[in-house]
């Protein structure tokens, strides 16, 4: 078990570094040609290679990272039971919706998140469906948890919070990926949002919410133990992510999509986190609770 933590750790590392690299490539040097033509021979192609492959690379960490959580505090079964149902319902969703505009609005992507299925939609872009998806969804069943409460409206209420929670990311991530220097999508058909139309956000909503439904009924096939102390990369993940947005939002110049995911997602991440560790605590020795449970990126420290 110890050398899956480790593995969980190196992995996490590895997607908050990826993240920052990518954003310092985007918002620092892209945007200044003139520092791109005085790196040398091999300065430019790590440039290249960095631009053409850094999304690629943060997603399939952060993919790898919740995998190997998921398997070690909840069995294969539940991993395998949210993890098959995030992708392809995503996917699916993300096929149909370049397809044909339903239920996101009419948008495509562009280069720099690797290899598109169908030559429609990244092969990244499932995972990280599925690694922000899961990390939502955990923090608020494992924050939700009661023994006063029917398992049916713990399951509801998780899935609806979830769901917005995974919505909030987009508020602030969405406007400014398809905005930046480089963007990696476009929309056909700009809305009122900042260039996104409403819809999109209800489309993310009920994507979100189908899979999380789904998940949910696999996982009451077998008893489910929730790791309510043990919640740091999840919501490291969560947090790193919402950062990155954070960041790409505020280099290109787009503030209310900020603060909506601050209200509709930061905060309720942390308050939900909070209350799973301190539900969880109340059911251990206080030596035998995990360190991780008193720091929110315990994931990422001895």
């Amino acid at each position: 078990m110890n050398i899956l933590i480790r593995v969980e750790r190196a992995l996490m590392i590895g997607h908050i570094f990826s993240m920052a690299f990518g954003l310092a490539g985007l918002l620092l040097v892209l945007p200044h040609p003139e520092f791109i033509a005085k790196l040398p021979a091999i300065g430019q192609t790590a440039f290249s290679w960095s631009m053409a492959g850094g999304g690629v690379v943060y997603m399939l960490l952060g993919m790898a990272a919740v995998s190997v959580y998921a398997y070690r505090t909840l069995g294969s079964w539940h991993c395998f039971g949210f993890m098959l149902p995030a992708l392809t319902i995503s996917l699916s969703s993300e096929l149909l919706g370049t397809s044909t505009g339903f239920p996101f609005g009419h948008y495509r992507y562009l280069s720099g998140l690797g290899y598109k299925i169908a030559g429609l939609v990244p092969f990244t872009i499932p995972l990280s469906w599925f690694y922000l998806g899961f990390s939502a969804y955990l923090i608020a069943r494992a924050g939700l948890k009661s023994s006063s409460r029917p398992i049916w409206k713990q399951t509801l209420s998780a899935i609806v919070l979830g769901a917005i929670l995974l919505t909030a990311w987009d508020f602030v991530l969405d406007p400014a990926m398809s905005q930046t220097t480089m963007p990696f999508w476009v929309w056909e058909q700009p809305g009122a949002f900042f260039g996104m139309p409403y819809q999109n956000f209800l489309g993310w909503f009920g994507t979100g919410a189908t899979f999380m439904t789904v998940a949910s009924f696999l996982w009451n096939v077998k008893p489910l133990s929730l790791p309510q102390t043990d919640l740091g990369l999840p919501l490291a993940i969560y947090l790193g992510n919402f950062g990155f947005a954070t960041i790409m939002s505020l280099g290109a110049g787009i503030y209310p999509p900020i603060i909506l995911g601050i209200i509709f997602g930061l905060m309720p991440v942390v308050f939900l986190y909070r209350m799973a560790v301190i539900k969880g605590a109340a059911n251990f020795p206080e030596n035998q609770v995990n360190v991780s449970s008193a720091n929110p990126v315990g994931v990422l420290s001895k």
